[in-house]
């Protein structure tokens, strides 16, 4: 029969109708595909669910199940779920049931779980027979005024119910939590996001309707996974965000620890999204068996729920952790990446979504059941407030109401003849009379009545003024998503690591000052500069740092988080750090070594760091020279320009001879003094032009004589021409130090002897430190028992070269000083009773009066220029 031909009548007259297969194929595919994509794979760009999570949450707000009230099975959640909303396999309801309440799926759990509900490492919940949940409090937020017509409702799968197209949620928790599904031709990948800084999105948006996806990324700057872990690079995630497709690639987050026997162990606190542990802990097992990972000794998962993740990898002696970890990046799911897919309907259809569309999809959404809401209140109150004015109008009549429903033989006669009495009352008002109990009639409820109607009034008069102003709607979506923000809003959990080619990190990094310290045996970390508190000079200071026996404090140095760091090495290298590339430590941790921070050569050690603001600006790096100084009284300037282009393996500084090791760097601008000082007490000061500029691999000059293999040289200080307000501070390793001004030590050539700058004796120890100091700067003492002292310059007087000073800090008799360093114009701290405080070894000991006593006795100078102090035990 031909394709057009009519329908034939067959003998028991039913119609047959002959269709192209092809036709009909397409029509039942698209039916099918459509009926997947709309009610089963793509969630709803207003509330962010699919029907299953829709129903589940709306079938829990049926049955009670709010966050304070008990837990219900959740067989009985799944059986209320397909016995009237979804009629799909229990399974998938219950799956979906077990995921809302997972913290690891979720950012955001939307359901309060009660039993076994699965783990991160893979492991299946109890069945739904056991297990038992109720709805969080958030997911409360999402169905707030449900019931005041603020969203359609629709007839479930029989017509016997009714359930909401979609949900009122002032929560924008398609972007907060994310989705992923596969429809029939099309797929949904989108990723969760840190609820405050979609908040902070929404509000920009509300403040700026012309805002540019570019301008809202400032805001929501990239996905948060409540895994945690760190963003390797944005070029995938900002294309995500500009056009709603991209990728981004996260990685486990993992630190390097040295065992006491000296071996390290890298530890791994946080893996990808969705990674499982085990699986990972395996996949590293079989690398090392089949040798494509080598250096690696053990690997154990040591997760537990109190601790979350802990992944353990012992490594051999030989092995490097850095290359270690680059390779398990490499080949395990240590590093995973993610399409971004922004796929969601958006007004029943699907649409690719950026992150403008999806957070002004929302903010649309969200006025739209500010609007509903309002109107359905301003309704309720106009009723409410229509049938009050009828209670005032029978209570101003009410004798004559009395006796009218008294005389009536029936309620229906009664209204009527309330209605027809001439008060103006309609039927609403007249049944509402007729219901009224008679203890409204007493005195106090007339007030209630009057009150109440005067507040409806209010209320009216606002909900109008809120319904005609489109400010003042938005004012108030703002203020609900503030609320939401303070009381569900958490700090990001997923670090954000620029590449190279990208952004810069500084962007996103607060300006602070920081306490960057280096331990003898080479661990470094940093801490912000108020965690050390300010003490009176002679203090015994606070702990500062937790090392071994043989480890102390060697180094401590003050910067900006935004400061590019230079490190010099005993064997004359140069190295790159950005300061906030050091790790965070708090003053009692010991850091990390710095081999895995920079690619020190076997054998060498950091033993000079400086701070420059910014490699970029070539202004400032021509105007500047670099002068190294090392412990056998060589000196070399060399221009900035030569260590401004950073390289990962370093550069050759200064070509070091042998016997003879990098001790200091100083930053320059052609315009200053050199002061150089040795262990026996001695300084120098000379011009900067008596050094001549040379380049990186040069050996240098002379700065000042060394007189025998005991003596070296302890530090080194660039001083401005003509500065009055710098002095030369001295310290001893017995603790003793003063101040003296610059222009006591008389300018020589370079390569001399110098002049006495503090009178060394058995007390005092060898000199083991020189600072350019001002009295609005802070000075910090570090021990080599890891004590660290903080305490105003101003507080430590001036004093001739040639004395012996007065006593900073008490030390215990084994103890010494390791090193100093100043901290620029910090805010003074209010003294603290040293007793008071628990990280205090001890108080100050002794009076005011002792102190000062005993500083006059110390700086008093006898006939030769040396100290005339004889009290070995006066107290300070």
């Amino acid at each position: 029969m031909e394709e057009n031909q009519l329908p034939q009548e067959t003998a028991d007259n039913d119609r047959v109708i002959q269709v192209n297969i092809e036709e009909q194929m397409k029509t039942a595919y698209i039916d099918y595909s459509m009926s997947v994509i709309v009610g089963r794979a793509l969630p709803d760009v207003r509330d962010g669910f699919k029907p299953v999570h829709r129903r589940i949450l709306y079938a829990m707000n049926e049955l009670g199940l709010s966050y304070n009230r008990p837990y219900k099975k959740c067989a009985r959640i799944v059986g209320e779920v397909l016995g009237k909303y979804h009629p799909h396999g229990d399974g998938a309801v219950y799956d979906a049931l077990v995921r809302m309440g997972q913290e690891w799926s979720m950012n955001h759990p939307l359901v309060d779980k009660q039993g076994n509900f699965g783990s991160p490492d893979g492991d299946p919940p109890a069945a739904m027979r056991y297990t038992e949940a109720r709805l969080e409090r958030l997911a409360e937020s999402m169905l707030d005024d449900i019931e005041k017509e603020t969203v359609d409702f629709q007839l479930n799968f029989d017509d016997s119910l009714e359930e909401p197209v979609v949900l009122p949620t002032r929560i924008p928790q398609l972007l907060v939590n994310g989705s992923s599904g596969i429809a029939v031709g099309m797929a949904t990948n989108m990723m969760p996001h840190n609820l405050s800084e979609v908040i902070d999105g929404c509000i920009a948006h509300i403040d700026n309707k012309e805002i540019s996806a570019e301008d809202l990324m400032k805001y929501v700057k990239a996905p948060d996974f409540p895994t945690g872990g760190v963003i390797y690079g944005m070029d995938g995630v900002q294309q995500a965000m500009l056009t709603g497709r991209g990728r981004v690639v996260l990685r486990g987050k993992c630190h390097v620890e040295t065992k006491a026997s000296g071996r390290e162990q890298i530890i791994i606190t946080a893996v990808p999204y969705q990674v499982n542990r085990d699986t990972l802990t395996d996949r590293i097992g079989q690398l090392v068996n089949d040798k494509t990972i080598e250096g690696i000794a053990h690997v154990n998962n040591e997760s537990n729920k109190k601790e979350g993740t802990r992944i353990v990898i012992d490594l051999k002696r030989d092995g490097v952790a850095t290359v270690i970890i680059n390779q398990l990046y490499k080949f395990t799911e240590l590093q995973t990446s993610y399409g971004i897919n922004n796929v969601a309907l958006s007004k029943g259809r699907p649409k690719t979504l950026n992150v403008k569309a999806l957070v002004s999809e929302f903010i649309e959404f969200r006025m739209e059941v500010v609007i509903r809401r309002a109107n359905y209140e301003l309704r309720k109150a106009r009723e409410r407030a229509h049938i009050l004015n009828g209670y005032l109008i029978a209570l101003d009549h009410l004798d004559e109401v009395i006796r009218l429903i008294r005389n009536s033989p029936t309620p229906e006669i009664a209204k009527d003849n309330l209605i027809n009495a001439g008060w103006g009352l309609d039927e609403i008002q007249a049944k509402a009379i007729l219901e009224l109990r008679l203890q409204r009639l007493t005195g106090m409820e007339r007030e209630k009545i009057k009150e109440e109607y005067e507040e409806l009034q209010k209320q009216i008069a606002g909900l109008e003024a809120l319904l005609a102003s489109e400010e003042l709607r938005y004012d108030l979506i703002k203020k609900e998503l503030l609320e939401v923000k303070e009381r569900y809003g958490k700090p990001r959990q997923t670090e954000i690591q620029y590449l190279a080619n990208e952004m810069r990190i500084e962007d996103l990094i607060e300006k602070e000052d920081v306490v960057i310290t280096i331990s003898h045996l080479g661990y470094i970390k940093r801490t912000s500069a108020s965690e050390y508190r300010q003490q009176r000079r002679g203090g015994r200071g606070a702990i500062g740092s937790k090392t071994r026996d043989e480890d102390y404090v060697e180094h401590l140095f003050v910067a900006s988080t935004h400061d590019t760091m230079l490190f010099f090495s005993q064997q004359g290298r140069c190295y790159w750090l950005k300061v906030y590339e050091v790790p965070e430590g708090e003053k009692q941790s010991k850091g990390r070594a710095i081999q895995n921070m920079v690619q020190l050569v076997q054998g060498d050690k950091v033993k000079a760091i400086m701070n420059v603001k910014n490699l970029e600006d070539r202004e400032f790096v021509e105007g500047h020279n670099i002068v190294l100084c090392t412990r056998k009284g060589v000196i070399k300037k060399t221009a900035l320009a030569d260590f401004s282009r950073p390289r990962a393996t370093g550069v050759n500084a200064i070509t070091i001879l042998e016997g003879d090791e990098l001790l200091t760097a100083r930053l320059t601008d052609g315009n200053s003094e050199i002061m150089m000082a040795v262990k026996s007490g001695r300084a120098i000061r000379f011009p900067e032009e008596k050094v001549r500029a040379t380049g990186r691999g040069a050996i240098g000059v002379g700065g000042i004589e060394v007189d025998n293999a005991t003596d070296e040289v302890i530090g080194m200080i660039c001083v401005q021409r003509n500065e009055t307000a710098k002095t030369v501070l001295v310290v001893s390793e017995k603790g003793f130090g003063k101040r003296t001004r610059v222009d006591e030590y008389r300018i020589t050539n370079r390569g001399g002897k110098g002049v006495k700058t503090i009178n060394i004796t058995e007390k005092t120890g060898s000199l083991v430190g020189i600072l350019d100091v001002e009295e609005s700067e802070d000075l910090l003492i570090t021990c080599k028992s890891g004590i660290i002292l903080r305490t105003s310059v101003k507080n430590i007087k001036e004093a001739g070269r040639a004395t012996q000073g007065v006593k900073l800090i008490r030390l215990d008799e084994s103890d010494e000083i390791a090193a100093i360093t100043k901290l620029d114009e910090q805010e003074e701290e209010p003294e603290i009773n040293d007793a008071a405080d628990e990280d205090i070894i001890a108080g100050t000991g002794g009076s005011t009066a002792e102190s000062n006593n005993n500083e006059e006795g110390e700086n008093k100078e006898d006939g030769d220029g040396n100290s005339g102090n004889n009290d070995e035990n006066a107290t300070v």
